[in-house]
Order: structure tokens, then sequence, then C-alpha cells
């Protein structure tokens, strides 16, 4: 009987350490991924820069591009794709900033996760207080989760619609029969990491007057400027010609009435 107890408790043991390590081996590899971003790539993000028509101002907590002339009063929060830090989206924004007047927040989120921040845009709407009108959007995951804060009604801010690049609303978020919200889809054609197959499938958790749009040639990580991202789909248009469709799509939903 004590011999049995004994190997029992041995068992036990070794279950409990095989356990503790397999713990330790997948929190290590969590923390080597999440802590290891997409970092923007500085040529595209010093043209953004240097374009005389925006203003882009990296501040503590955001990255903010401005019209530099005649702003329309209207904005968007913007929630980057996993992992992806938020100035990746700048040198994408600042296209539809200089043609609309569009004003872009681009709000740093906890560990570039909006799975960790969906509440984040109401913070960071006051990083322009000039702004009247708001759409919250975001790329990939982080679209998916604006459009579960966006139907959690939680915040004080009136969202006037949601802008999805490369993203889609789950059923729980309840906007499919929301007739308050103008919405935008924009799929790439190419991308390996969410297809526009995909995308489509999960039409019916949007309002049925959402805007679906699918850019031919574009894959995923071109709806940022932050490089080859692993799973994506080999790409028929250079970045610049996906950037520009990207930013006449976007810029035509956006563009004052």
């Amino acid at each position: 009987m004590g011999a049995r107890r004994s190997r029992a408790g041995r068992v036990l043991l070794w279950t409990l350490a095989a356990v503790t390590a397999l713990l330790l081996v997948a929190g290590a590899a969590f923390a080597v991924w999440v802590l290891n971003p997409y970092q923007a790539e500085p040529e595209p993000l010093a043209r953004a820069a240097d374009d005389p028509a925006v203003l882009v101002e990296h501040r503590e907590d955001a990255v903010l591009i401005a019209p530099a002339e005649n702003p329309s009063g209207t904005g968007v929060v913007f929630y980057s794709g996993a992992r992806v830090e938020a100035d990746a989206y700048a040198a994408v924004w600042a296209p539809v900033v200089a043609e609309t007047g569009l004003t872009v927040v681009l709000p740093d989120l906890r560990l570039n996760l909006a799975l960790l921040d969906s509440a984040r845009a109401e913070t960071a709407v006051a990083e322009a207080p000039g702004v009247e009108t708001w759409y919250l959007g975001g790329h990939s995951m982080g679209g998916a989760f604006a459009a579960q804060h966006l139907g959690s009604g939680d915040g004080a801010t009136d969202w006037e619609g949601l802008v999805l690049w490369a993203s889609y609303a789950v059923a729980a978020a309840d906007l499919a029969d929301r007739e308050d919200l103008r919405v935008l889809s924009v799929a790439g054609g190419r991308d390996g990491v969410l297809t526009s197959e995909k995308i489509a499938e999960q039409r019916p958790n949007l309002p049925e007057d959402a805007a679906m749009e699918v850019i031919e040639g574009m894959n995923h990580a071109q709806f940022g400027s932050y490089g080859h991202q692993a799973g994506d789909g080999e790409p028929e248009l250079t970045d610049e010609q996906a950037h520009q469709a990207l930013a006449e799509v976007t810029g035509a939903f956006l563009a004052p009435s």
C-alpha cells in the first residue's frame, strides 16, 4: 500500500512538473510573439511626414494625422491589426487625409492588441477636440474589436460609422440591424490571412446597406505599411498601387457630402 502511494505521488509530481514546464514554454513563446510587433516601414512613414498637405504628429499615446488646411470636421479612430504598431498605418491614411480633410487618430494599444483595449477609442477622441463627427475603424483584429465596441454601446462617443480594412464583425457585435451606422468593409483579393471569401461569409453581421469592396490583387499586409506578414498571399499590386486603391475607396466613403 505504501509503495503504491509513493508511486502515485511521484506520478503526480511528474505530471505537475510537465504541466508547469509546458505553461512556462507557452508563456515564453507568447511573450516573444507579443513583444516583437510589426513596425512601420521607415521610407513610407517618412514620405507621409514630408507631405505638405498633411501633418503627422507622434504624441505620447497616439499618432495624429491631420490636414494642413481646411479640416472637414470628420475624424476616424483606427485600431491597428494584431501586433502592428500604430504608425504603420500613417502612410496609408495620409493620402486620404490630404484628399478629404479628414483627421485620423491611430491610438497606441496595450501590447498592440485591440483584444486588450477595445474601448481605447473613447479616450483617443480627445486627441482631436475639433472633430465633430467620428468614425471608428480598424485593420484585421483591430476592426473586429472596433465593431465589438460599437455594438457594446459602452462609452460616450456618438459614432457615425465603422471602417473595416481586411476585417469583419462577428454576430455577437449585434450590428446587423443598426440603421444609424454607415459601414465600409474593404477586402483584399490576394489576402492570405483573412480572405475576401471569409469576409463575405460574415456579411450578414453588418447592416444591410454596408458598402462592401474588394481590391483585387491586394494582400493583407498592404492595408498597412509594415512589410511581409506570415501566411499572407502574394500580392499582384505594388504597395503604392494598393495604397492608392485603398485611399480612393476609403476617401470616397468618408469624403464630405
